[in-house]
């Protein structure tokens, strides 16, 4: 780049780092290796000493949180409210959205990145950048179709999407489910996939002598991923007599929900074993993932447990069939007790493949999946700077 480069990144997810930050923050270090090394992190809340903002700092990225503690905001108070300098607002109040809106105006950024938990929980972000004349990018994780925007919220979230330099979605399953909440076809959208942490090859399969390890890998959030749905069929008598065992493998605010409902139907065989930072080792004890989801993008964990030779057995969620084919390289059925249930029956019933079926799923997803997605970003965001005169 011949003139140096601003770029602002609007991280709309929650907790203190998730999954789907790895997109955007891969794609950050390798934009400062090669000297675009002005770039901004917003976040509501940042965790100055996760390893993952450590290692943005230690790159020269700044951070910024919008949840501002109350003595600064008491500082800023008239900014926020003077409406000639945060614009107007076509929605509920909101201090962090005009946080923003003050911090953008102040940094003019060549070029905005909002990255989404759900198909439209950042647009009011991305309409602070449409307002101000910043080009913007939207990626969006999730959708979920029994949660759409209010009629207020609408029309200027359309606008902002359509105005989007491009809007990318994990799943095709995201893409179209946004194109009909917000009735209008998106040709600046794109599906884009997340960087995958695990080999792209087959981890030796365990031994079966004493029975079958699942691994239900994922936040423990029932709404979302439907713990409740699996521990209603292992509650039932046959599950109870298989030799068969369920490992939960993550943290969440409805670990003590979960594991009240597994000792209040005595299930004897499923343990809670916390959060595990080493994939490709944790696939090593185990010979199938067990997912329930309700709703998905496409989850990376499903991807990983294929990388390395594992079969899924899982829900029609999101993405999922899109990487996922029933009884080829995985299980499916509804997110359901009924139709979970009747998935991992047939999935028993072929327990005996499920090492040739887990070789066969990793082999589609390293023919399926780029190895560095995030390079491929690089080129997207590349391809918007010069076209926005930054060559």
């Amino acid at each position: 780049m011949s003139k140096p480069v601003k770029i602002a990144i609007i991280s709309c997810i929650i907790d203190d780092w998730g999954g789907s930050e790895d997109l955007w923050a891969k794609s950050v270090h390798i934009l400062a290796d090669e000297g675009i090394n002005d770039i901004t992190i917003y976040k509501n809340k940042i965790n100055q000493n996760h390893p993952e903002f450590i290692k943005l700092k230690e790159k020269g990225i700044k951070l910024y949180e919008l949840e501002l503690n109350e003595s600064f905001l008491k500082k800023i108070k008239s900014k926020l409210q003077d409406k000639t300098d945060a614009g107007s607002f076509p929605y509920k109040w909101n201090k962090n959205v005009k946080v923003l809106y003050n911090y953008l105006k102040a940094s003019s950024p060549d070029l905005a990145i909002i990255s989404q938990g759900i198909n439209f929980d950042g647009l009011q972000y991305a309409h602070q950048c449409l307002k101000l004349n910043i080009p913007y990018i939207t990626i969006a994780q999730k959708g979920v179709d029994f949660y759409w925007p209010s009629a207020i919220e609408r029309p200027y979230m359309r606008e902002t999407l359509q105005k989007a330099k491009k809007c990318l979605f994990v799943s095709q399953y995201i893409k179209t489910l946004t194109e009909e909440q917000f009735g209008t076809r998106l040709p600046n959208g794109e599906v884009v996939f997340n960087p995958v942490k695990t080999k792209m090859s087959p981890v030796p399969y365990p031994s079966t002598a004493a029975g079958y390890r699942l691994a239900c890998v994922g936040r423990l959030f029932i709404l979302d991923k439907g713990q409740d749905i699996l521990l209603k069929v292992l509650s039932q008598q046959k599950w109870r007599d298989r030799n068969i065992s369920v490992d939960f493998i993550g943290i969440g605010p409805d670990l003590e929900a979960l594991s009240e409902m597994a000792n209040m139907l005595e299930i004897k065989n499923v343990a809670f074993k916390g959060y595990s930072a080493d994939i490709n080792k944790l696939w090593e004890n185990y010979h199938a993932l067990v997912l329930p989801s309700r709703s998905e993008g496409l989850p990376l964990v499903i991807v990983e447990a294929m990388a390395v030779g594992r079969v899924p057995i899982t829900t029609y969620a999101g993405g999922n069939a899109e990487i996922v084919e029933d009884q080829q390289t995985g299980f499916m059925g509804d997110a359901s007790e009924r139709g979970f249930g009747e998935a991992m029956e047939r999935a028993w019933l072929r327990r005996e493949e499920w090492e040739s079926m887990g070789i066969k799923a990793a082999e589609h997803i390293k023919a399926t999946i780029p190895q560095h997605p995030e390079t491929r970003f690089v080129d997207e965001i590349k391809d918007i700077l010069k076209q926005e005169g930054h060559n």
